[in-house]
C-alpha cells in the first residue's frame, strides 16, 4: 500500500535531519534562542538542502495534506522540525488554498510560539497567501486577538509588497497597536513602518508626528534608514 504524503515526509526526516545536528551547535542555538525549545543542532543550510531533497521526490500534496502533515511535524520536540514545516509550506506553496491561513497556519503561530517561527511562517506562507487571496478579514481577527503572536502576524503581513501595500490597513494595524510596549509587538510595528518608509516615507513620518508616545523599539526601527 502506498504511504500517505503525511507517512513519506515524516518519516524522511525523521531518520534523515537527526543525522545532521551538532551538539555543540545545538547547545549555542538553544542558548540563543532563549531555551524556547531543544535543538537538534542543524545548521540552516544543511536542513534546507535536506528538505529540497525530500520535497523533489514527492507527488504535490493537497491543501489539506500539506495542513496536516505541518501539524505533525511541528508536534516533533526539536525547532528544527518547526523550521522544516517553514521550509516545506514554503515549497508547496502553490498547493496552498484560500483556507490554509485558517486552517493550519493559524494554529501552527499559536503553538510553540517565539519570534522565528512566527516570522518564518510570515515569510512562508502569511505573506505570500495574503496576496494571492482576499484575507483582510482574517488579518482583522488575528490583529484584534488576545495572542500577541496573531498580533505580530498580522501587523507584519504586507511586508515586501511595496506599491501594492495596503497602507491604510497597515498603518491601522500599527495604531491599534501604538500604545503597547511589549518588545514583539513594537518591534512588528517598526518593522512593518521601515518597510512602508522605502517608499512611502511621508506616511510614516506622519504616522510617527501623529503617536508622540510610539514605543521607542518601534520608532528606531521606523527610522532606521532616514
Amino acid at each position: 500500500m502506498k504511504k500517505s504524503f503525511q507517512q513519506q515526509v515524516i518519516e524522511s526526516v525523521q531518520r534523515e535531519l537527526p543525522n545532521l545536528g551538532n551538539k555543540r551547535d545545538a547547545f549555542g542555538m538553544q542558548a540563543y534562542m532563549k531555551d524556547i525549545s531543544p535543538f537538534l543542532g542543524v545548521r540552516t543550510p544543511a536542513r534546507r538542502s535536506l528538505g529540497r531533497t525530500i520535497f523533489k521526490t514527492l507527488e504535490s500534496p493537497s491543501s489539506d495534506q500539506l495542513g496536516k502533515t505541518a501539524r505533525a511535524l511541528w508536534a516533533l520536540p526539536y525547532r528544527e522540525y518547526q523550521y522544516l514545516v517553514c521550509d516545506m509550506i514554503a515549497y508547496f506553496i502553490d498547493v496552498a488554498d484560500k483556507n490554509f491561513l485558517a486552517d493550519h497556519v493559524q494554529f501552527l503561530l499559536t503553538k510553540k510560539s517565539w519570534w522565528d517561527t512566527v516570522d518564518s511562517l510570515g515569510s512562508a506562507a502569511v505573506s505570500p497567501l495574503t496576496m494571492k487571496y482576499p484575507s483582510v478579514s482574517l488579518m482583522n481577527k488575528w490583529n484584534k486577538s488576545s495572542d500577541l503572536w496573531l498580533n505580530r502576524a498580522a501587523i507584519q503581513h504586507q511586508r515586501g509588497r511595496k506599491g501594492n501595500t495596503d497602507i491604510p490597513l497597515l498603518l491601522r494595524f500599527c495604531d491599534d497597536h501604538s500604545d503597547s510596549h511589549e518588545f514583539f509587538i513594537a518591534k512588528a510595528i517598526g518593522w512593518a513602518l521601515r518597510d512602508l518608509a522605502h517608499f512611502d516615507r511621508s506616511s510614516v513620518n506622519e504616522f510617527l508626528a501623529t503617536h508622540p508616545d510610539l514605543d521607542r523599539v518601534a520608532v528606531r526601527e521606523a527610522r532606521k534608514h532616514e
